[in-house]
């Protein structure tokens, strides 16, 4: 039995492809619906798994392709998150035999295989899956700098293998112990799931997350490119809600925050809570926006913004968060801005032994807001002045 599975994004594709294979069916995958076609022809698949939105070439038509111009009764199965019924029906129209809507599991898409084309000849015992099909695909930079000893790779690992539609980035910032060793070996056969990124040279948290992001935004099959501290102290999970917030609103950004509340696990040490404080007042003066934590180490981005918040260097190491934020007024104004930007308060989070932010860094923190007020005031004032000239002429 044979299936051939075309989708644009290949972080749904893999896990789907390995599941049919283990259960022991005959699987191509492809991203490019053209190719995918060129593929039917050659292959002669049993069946044809295939996704809506797709760029190019949409997934109804490649429908058509089969069932008009070649003229074939090949079972089709639509596996999409577009769950509008004018296009389900028009599917349906077309002849497809099945139509599942993302997200779904693998348990899920196995039994509607076997029910539509029957199970292949040489069956595998296997056990139950737990991994769900996403709809969207989700990209994360974690900056590792000297992390050989508190990286806890195993959570990564069990995460990425049990939720579909991620792909971790890390970012080796000059690490001076063996963390490059560390995340090599960590990639080692989910290399289609996680990337390393080596940066040869120390050059700061900063850096490290702005170069990750801009990388991420090369893979096309991402929609979402966020960031996440490498001792998980806001872990995946929580991560995640974050990611369900921005794909289910027009929100550009959605930011964790670790407000302590009723309900949450929010653990601080006193005297860093006492500076927090009186930072993250500052920092509401300078960008004019109540925010009540900007330097939450987990934020998710819509991936049209990612050029805006990071195509420049920052001017500050820690503090480049505000600097997103700033940009972005700059960019939209700041009335626009605010209805871009989401704080969205933690389940969990906990302070990780081994922090590189001690106090002394934080009291520089404090001058580190004054450049950044000097230096974006400057550009407001050009931008407006550039405006101007352009409406004159």
């Amino acid at each position: 039995m044979k299936v051939l599975a075309i989708d644009d994004q290949q972080l749904v594709l893999l896990p789907l492809q390995k599941r049919l294979v283990e259960l022991g069916y005959e699987v191509k995958i492809e991203t490019d619906a053209n190719k995918g076609l060129e593929i039917f022809e050659s292959f002669s698949p049993d069946l044809v798994i295939v996704d809506i939105n797709m760029p190019g070439v949409s997934g109804l038509e490649v429908v058509k392709y089969i069932r008009i111009t070649k003229n074939s009764q090949t079972p089709i199965m639509v596996l999409s998150g577009d769950t509008k019924d004018e296009t389900i029906t028009e599917g349906f129209e077309l002849g497809i035999n099945d139509y599942m809507k993302k997200p779904l599991s693998l348990n899920e898409i196995s039994a509607r295989v076997k029910r539509l084309i029957g199970a292949p000849e040489v069956q595998n015992t296997v056990t139950k899956s737990n991994v769900i099909i996403q709809e969207r695909c989700v990209g994360v930079v974690i900056p590792c700098y000297n992390e050989e000893e508190r990286l806890l790779s195993e959570e990564f690992i069990t995460y990425i293998d049990k939720n579909s539609g991620y792909h971790l980035c890390f970012v080796n910032d000059g690490s001076k112990d063996k963390t490059l060793e560390v995340l090599k070996e960590l990639q080692k056969g989910r290399e289609d799931f996680i990337t390393v990124y080596d940066c040869e040279k120390n050059g700061g948290k900063a850096e490290a997350v702005r170069l990750g992001m801009l990388h991420m935004a090369e893979k096309e099959d991402l929609d979402y490119i966020g960031f996440l501290d490498a001792d998980l102290s806001t872990d995946l999970a929580d991560f995640d809600d974050l990611v369900k917030t921005i794909e289910t609103t027009e929100f550009k950004i959605v930011s964790g925050s670790r407000i302590s509340r009723m309900g949450a696990n929010i653990t601080k040490e006193s005297a860093r809570k006492i500076i927090s404080l009186t930072i993250n007042f500052i920092i509401r003066k300078i960008l004019k926006m109540d925010f009540k934590d900007t330097q939450c180490g987990a934020k998710i981005f819509h991936k049209d913004v990612i050029d805006i918040a990071f195509g420049k260097k920052f001017v500050t190491q820690w503090i480049f968060d505000v600097e997103i934020f700033k940009r972005m007024s700059i960019h939209f104004g700041l009335k626009e801005a605010k209805t871009m930007l989401c704080e969205q308060p933690l389940k969990r989070w906990i302070h990780a032994d081994g922090s590189k932010l001690s106090m002394k860094d934080s009291i520089k923190i404090v001058g580190q807001l004054g450049q950044i007020a000097w230096v974006y005031r400057s550009k407001k004032k050009h931008t407006k002045a550039t405006s101007k000239d352009l409406k004159v002429a």
